[in-house]
Parts: C-alpha cells; sequence; structure tokens
C-alpha cells in the first residue's frame, strides 16, 4: 500500500506489496501486489466514520467491472490514488478539486477510517474508497481507458538494494496503469527518495504509452500539498521529486 510522506514521518512504509492471490510478476516470479499490511489502531472515532460513513463512501471489491457513474452518483472525471496513509493530501486534493471523481485503494484500516472521518469533517462527497489490493481493483473493477488521472505519491522505497525489486513502481503495474487512461489522461507520481525517483524516471520513460511533460522531473503540481512532514524533509535538505506522464 502507499502510506505518503503526506501522513507519515519518513520511517513509516509507503505503497508496495501483498497479496497472495494477485498474478505473477512476470521479471522476479513474484506475485505483483500494491501494499504491505501493517498493524494499527482504529480509534473511536475512525469506528464511528466507518459505521456513519462506509456505507456511503466505501466501495466494495468485486471482480467485475465497476460503473464509476454509478458508485459516484455522477459523470465526471475520475483519478484513481494508490494508498493514501491516513488521507491527509487525499482530502485536500478532493476538496480543491471538486469537480473530479477520487477512487481511492488503500488496505490499512486506520487510514480508511482517517479518510472517512475528514470526509465528513470535510462535507466531500466526490471520494470513493475500495479498501484492497489496487493491482485487483485495475485488474477486474477497471477497464482500459475509464481514468483521467492516477496518483502514487510517496511509496515505500525500499532502501536496500536487494529489496528494490519489490518497489512498487516497476513495468508490469506502469503498463497496467497507462493502459486504464484516458487518452490525454496523466500519471503523477512523487518521492522523497532520489534512488527511487532515477528508478522512476527510467521506468515510466520506457513505457510506450506515457509521455513526459517535463524534461526530467516536474514541478509540483499545485494540488498536491505540502504537508508537516515533507515541510520538515526539505527544512533538513531532503529533497522531493515529482514526475507528471500523459498517456499518448
Amino acid at each position: 500500500m502507499n502510506l505518503p510522506v503526506t501522513d507519515l514521518p519518513p520511517d513509516v512504509p509507503g505503497p508496495t506489496e501483498s497479496n497472495d492471490d494477485a498474478p505473477l510478476h512476470p521479471r522476479h516470479g513474484e506475485r505483483l501486489k500494491s501494499f504491505v499490511r501493517r498493524n494499527g489502531r482504529t480509534t473511536d472515532g475512525q469506528q464511528r466514520a466507518f459505521a456513519e460513513l462506509g456505507p456511503q463512501y466505501l466501495l466494495p471489491y468485486r471482480a467485475a467491472p465497476v460503473d464509476l457513474a454509478d458508485a459516484f452518483g455522477r459523470e465526471a472525471p475520475t483519478v484513481l490514488e494508490i494508498g493514501f496513509g491516513m488521507g491527509e493530501a487525499t482530502a485536500h486534493i478532493a476538496a480543491l478539486m471538486p469537480e473530479t471523481n477520487f477512487l481511492c485503494c488503500e488496505v490499512h484500516e486506520p487510514g480508511v477510517g482517517a479518510l472517512l472521518k475528514r470526509i465528513g469533517e470535510q462535507g466531500l462527497t466526490n471520494i470513493r474508497i475500495c479498501a484492497h489490493d489496487a493491482v485487483d481493483v485495475l485488474d477486474h473493477m477497471l477497464p482500459h481507458g475509464v481514468l483521467d488521472g492516477v496518483h502514487v505519491f510517496f511509496p515505500d522505497p525500499w532502501h536496500k538494494k536487494r529489496h528494490n525489486k519489490r518497489r512498487l513502481l516497476q513495468p508490469p503495474l506502469v503498463k497496467k496503469l497507462a493502459e486504464r487512461l484516458r487518452a490525454g489522461g496523466y500519471l503523477h507520481c512523487a518521492t522523497d527518495w532520489q534512488p527511487y525517483a532515477e528508478q522512476m524516471l527510467e521506468v515510466l520513460a520506457q513505457e510506450p504509452l506515457l509521455h513526459n511533460t517535463a524534461v526530467a522531473y516536474a514541478d509540483k503540481p499545485h494540488y498536491r500539498p505540502l504537508t508537516k512532514f515533507e515541510n520538515r524533509g526539505l527544512k533538513l535538505g531532503h529533497g522531493v521529486w515529482d514526475l507528471v506522464f500523459t498517456r499518448t
């Protein structure tokens, strides 16, 4: 799963892998997955949000194409977010872009509860949460060409070289994401780990369905907020790299 720096300290892992039933990774003979399971406590407020808001804003996983207009109650451009941590950035962006629908995949229960709580507090109506592995959602719920954008913010960098193959943004997943974008749709990735940024740039540039909107790294788009943890890192001299590619 993706746990953005937006919401978690730098030493807490972000989006990666899990799910024993996911398809085999063609390069490494491992299963392609989008998250790592982590323990965490769901607060009373988050549990209330599950009970009160879950029926409206949780989209159950089904191995069948989803009708996005029916799921959101309207026809609108739809952005997929893979992993949102505790939902701070997600809620900020959804409030900033009320004309856009946001389908958000996250398996960390406290994070799902936290975003539901933010939805209630901020009166957001353009978010739906699928608490399931994003790879399954891509494979079974989202046909080709249905998305207007994809956000992958601060995935787990898997710092050790022997773990690099576990990084989320590998060619098989990038191809899946590109295929589900409409022509002109965008894929926006961000990381605060330079070696991962370099790998992201290489992998994204190799996907023939995608085109880089910058010479290398993009300026931070206006909608992505600078949260306290990212701000702290920048003050310490840590970099942040954004990559924005469009579907050809």
